[in-house]
């Protein structure tokens, strides 16, 4: 797998990424006939005002305490963005990888007492809204009845990168599923960053990189995007076609977890059908039965 063993993260995003700068984007003209594509190793040493000897120590990891002055100067011939950029950094040992948790393996339950008690309560509180809470690597510790109804997939215990790639069903669902399996695999490099031998991290990338051409291409890339909101184009099996937005909120005091909003724009078609779809999913309970708790809901079945 490309970049997962941590024996070299550095080299492998230097390598990937120099292999994606076309020699024009770069100011150079000419060369000759190329084996690979993209820039050569002399190439973005000149460009970047360092030896050739050093580019190449730091590709084949033999140097891997560079100054962020040289990595700068490299993430700029790369055409790097402040993401990718922050991420060579990080990749050279000049940023402290901040804590996070282990990813999810497959039917393995999250801790969902993690998801703050308030947090929970609520997103049950939000009937309009789907919403859900998701950890830095994607796996659902919790969601509220409406985000169910807009996917299954959204619900305690699924780690959704691994849905979007995996279930049929769900990239039915996805009518922009290209730029979101492009978008989610480069968050999930950005949150690795030089921590890449978590096992758990490991045993996702490898069981993606297995089942899922896309991925194992997508990966090969090392593109890294930090995580944002978004407008996701559905086809949802029961109301048709839905636009939503999805706001995703840093929640305080909960190291690594992310609130994840959905919400139509006012008086639009996807707000009615978002509407219908609240209705369809509304739980039909006999009279007398109490509302599940937030924490039922927040909290995977055993």
């Amino acid at each position: 797998m490309d970049g997962t063993d941590g024996t070299n993260a550095l080299g492998d995003f230097l390598r990937a990424r120099r292999a994606l700068v076309r020699p024009e984007d770069a100011g150079l003209t000419g060369g000759g006939l190329r084996r690979v594509p993209g820039l050569r190793r002399e190439e973005v040493a000149l460009l970047a005002g360092i030896s050739a000897d050093y580019y190449l120590r730091l590709e084949q990891g033999r140097d891997r305490n560079p100054s962020v002055q040289v990595l700068e100067a490299i993430a700029r011939v790369l055409r790097l963005d402040a993401a990718a950029t922050g991420h060579l950094i990080a990749l050279g040992g000049q940023a402290r990888p901040r804590a996070r948790p282990s990813v999810l393996s497959a039917g393995e339950a999250p801790a969902s007492a993690a998801v703050p008690r308030s947090i929970l309560q609520l997103i049950d509180g939000w009937t309009h809204n789907p919403a859900y809470v998701q950890n830095t690597f994607s796996d659902a510790l919790a969601a509220n009845a409406l985000a169910t109804a807009v996917s299954p997939n959204y619900r305690p215990g699924v780690n959704l990168l691994r849905a979007v790639f995996l279930d049929p069903a769900e990239r039915e669902l996805r009518r922009d599923w290209e730029e979101l399996t492009e978008e989610g695999v480069a968050v999930l490099r950005t949150q690795a960053g030089p921590d890449v031998a978590d096992p758990r991290l490991q045993r996702l990338v490898g069981e993606l990189s297995v089942r899922s051409e896309r991925f194992r291409a997508l990966w090969g890339r090392h593109d890294v995007r930090t995580r944002a909101g978004r407008l996701s184009r559905l086809r949802h099996p029961q109301v048709g076609d839905l636009e939503l937005h999805s706001d995703k909120l840093s929640i305080d005091g909960a190291d690594g977890l992310t609130l994840v909003v959905f919400h139509a724009e006012p008086g639009s078609r996807s707000a009615e059908l978002l509407e219908i779809l609240g209705s369809l999913a509304a739980p039909d309970r006999a009279p007398g039965t109490p509302e599940p708790s937030p924490e039922q809901r927040g909290t995977p079945e055993q």
